[in-house]
């Protein structure tokens, strides 16, 4: 991962990182780990002037190995797309940082501007699209973004003979920060989601928009929550080092006209519904 910023409100730099941040960001600057922009080593007696800026390396929290290969599936100078594992996500967010595809493929691939395209949840395994250099994110990120891919997922879950598939659903789906679960609230839709059943408990799901947890949501919603899911439709409390029970849910597969060729590419993920 790259440094963090900060912005300074100016005079010795040293005495305002420790009141803002601590004896640890301190120490930091003792043992020569913050550079200011111009890339000089700030020392004790360094002083900047207001809205400067200096850079340091976080300390990285202690995580649990995810004990899972991240196979990549097709690679050129543009893009990069790999079968993301179960328990693994895709980019650094709170506890988990090392222990994400991103921070995993950089190092692993050497590419330091690999960046994703679009998103998978930590629990949700399958096709996952990166791009390899900057220059590259504005238009991929931007193919998600406006709904231009075709998204295919394959999940696990009870039977219910009273219900009729094909079916599509839609509701209104809600995030908030800080709670765990998405729910469904009245109002105008946001979320769609066609689902078919393909034999006794396996389900395709086309999403036709991408909200937060929708698939999960929707399935809960018909009282067939995915197999394997610790959120829905109750809470379950797992240890971060238990990866016996995966979601049941792939990203199958991805389909979409290249933004920079104009071609139509279409990855399919090698991975079973159960790993």
């Amino acid at each position: 991962m790259g440094p963090a910023r900060v912005r300074l409100r100016g005079g010795a730099v040293l005495v305002e990182l420790a009141d803002r941040f601590g004896d640890a960001a301190a120490t930091k600057v003792l043992a020569g780990e913050v550079v200011t922009a111009a890339g000089d080593v700030v020392t004790a007696a360094t002083v900047l002037p207001p809205n400067s800026h200096v850079y340091l390396y976080r300390d990285l929290p202690e995580e649990v190995p995810v004990p899972f290969d991240v196979p990549v599936r097709y690679r050129d100078d543009d893009i990069v797309v790999v079968d993301k594992p179960p328990f693994l996500a895709t980019m650094p967010r709170g506890g988990h940082v090392v222990q994400t595809a991103t921070v995993r493929l950089r190092r692993e691939l050497e590419l330091p501007e690999l960046s994703p395209a679009h998103r998978l949840d930590r629990l949700t395994a399958g096709v996952l699209l990166f791009t390899a250099r900057r220059e590259m994110r504005g238009a991929y990120q931007t193919m998600f973004a406006r709904g231009a891919v075709r998204k295919t997922y394959l999940a696990s879950a009870a039977v219910d003979p009273s219900l009729e598939f094909p079916l599509t659903l839609r509701s209104r789906i809600v995030k908030e920060r800080g709670r765990l679960q998405a729910f469904e609230e009245p109002g105008e839709p946001n979320a769609e989601t066609f689902i078919e059943r393909l034999g006794d408990g396996l389900y395709r799901l086309t999403p036709r928009t991408g909200r937060t947890h929708q698939l999960r949501v929707h399935m809960a919603s018909l009282g067939l929550p995915i197999i394997g899911d610790p959120l829905y439709p109750n809470v379950i409390d797992v240890a971060r080092d238990d990866f016996s029970t995966p979601l049941q849910l792939l990203a199958h597969s991805i389909e979409f006209e290249d933004p920079i060729s104009g071609c139509l590419r279409r990855f399919v993920s090698r991975r079973s519904i159960d790993q």
